[in-house]
């Protein structure tokens, strides 16, 4: 296990290098000139002053040179300095990732646990009621785009049943009070973020839980369990949902780069103070550094879930823990 996790680490160490390359020479390659946007921010400038704040932010360097700079910066940790904000890029992330790791979270949660459960049911009667309404319902989740349901929630939330808040992670009034109100506060936030990000997956869990379930449930050791007169409900999540669930959490480790790509919209959509938040407001300004340092985390944050889901896989599967 030591040396498996030590080889997956130097993978992913690989692989943030190349990603860092790639999101510098991809967005240095887009059309749009900083210095116009930061000059506009002042009420315009001449030829002279946005040479100036070109030379400033050092973007007369040849590409080579700047992404040699670059890449000694972020092995010191430095992620340099936003434009537009006036922030090191790591106080201005430090500041952000927590909602997003919090909406990232309990989206991932809510759609494992959920839509597990739902496929485990409708595997129970592959032609009840019941499977036939998960199978439609997976169907319409996963092809409703993420930003249409959060702004089809809002109507219904703001407009027809007030019963949630629409915007932002917590209420200003209440900021002084005791830590306990305030954390419930953000949970009542975070109920149609977290649901907006999480029904898409949660249909894809659902019906990846029952095919899987179904095909577990036809084994030989399914039907000895059951012969020898074990409850169902242990057939069901002791026996068949253990070795059901190994597709789940690969897919799981899969779907998380996706959910945090999601995040940038449903963030956008209830002003949710996150990452994607941060990221959307540094493309429409072409903040390079910030922009950089926000898909420097995020993919980072992807290669450690990748790492964790493999650790689970191998510790949920003893063939792979004896090295078959």
């Amino acid at each position: 296990m030591t040396s498996f996790l030590i080889r997956r680490l130097v993978y992913g160490a690989l692989l943030m290098l190349g990603v860092v390359v790639l999101n510098f020479l991809l967005i240095r390659m887009a059309p749009g000139d900083p210095a116009v946007v930061i000059a506009g921010e002042m009420g315009g400038a001449s030829e002279e002053m946005l040479a100036a704040i070109r030379q400033d932010y050092g973007l007369t360097e040849p590409l080579i040179v700047q992404l040699g700079i670059y890449l000694g910066n972020v092995l010191r940790g430095d992620l340099g300095q936003s434009f537009f904000f006036n922030q090191s890029v790591v106080s201005l992330i430090a500041q952000r990732i927590g909602p997003t790791i919090l909406l990232v979270l309990s989206a991932q949660v809510l759609s494992i646990v959920i839509g597990t459960a739902l496929g485990v049911l409708a595997a129970r009667k592959p032609s009840g009621l019941l499977s036939g309404l998960v199978s439609v319902f997976a169907t319409i989740g996963y092809a409703v785009p993420v930003f249409w349901t959060g702004i089809m929630l809002i109507i219904l939330f703001a407009s027809v049943l007030p019963v949630f808040p629409v915007e932002g992670m917590a209420s200003i009034k209440l900021r002084d009070a005791p830590w306990i109100i305030r954390a419930a506060d953000i949970a009542h936030h975070l109920v149609l973020p977290a649901f907006t990000l999480a029904i898409i997956y949660l249909a894809q869990y659902a019906r990846l839980s029952r095919a899987s379930m179904m095909e577990v449930l036809g084994a030989d050791y399914i039907r000895t369990a059951r012969a020898k007169g074990t409850p169902e409900r242990t057939v069901l999540f002791h026996h068949a949902l253990r070795n059901a669930a190994l597709p789940i959490l690969t897919v799981a480790g899969l779907q998380f780069g996706n959910l945090i790509s999601g995040a940038l919209l449903v963030e956008t959509v209830f002003n949710w103070p996150g990452m994607g938040r941060l990221a959307f407001d540094s493309i429409l300004r072409r903040d390079y550094p910030t922009i950089m340092g926000v898909l420097f985390f995020a993919s980072a944050m992807v290669v450690v879930a990748n790492i964790l889901t493999d650790l689970s896989y191998r510790l949920a599967d003893p063939r792979l823990r004896g090295g078959a």
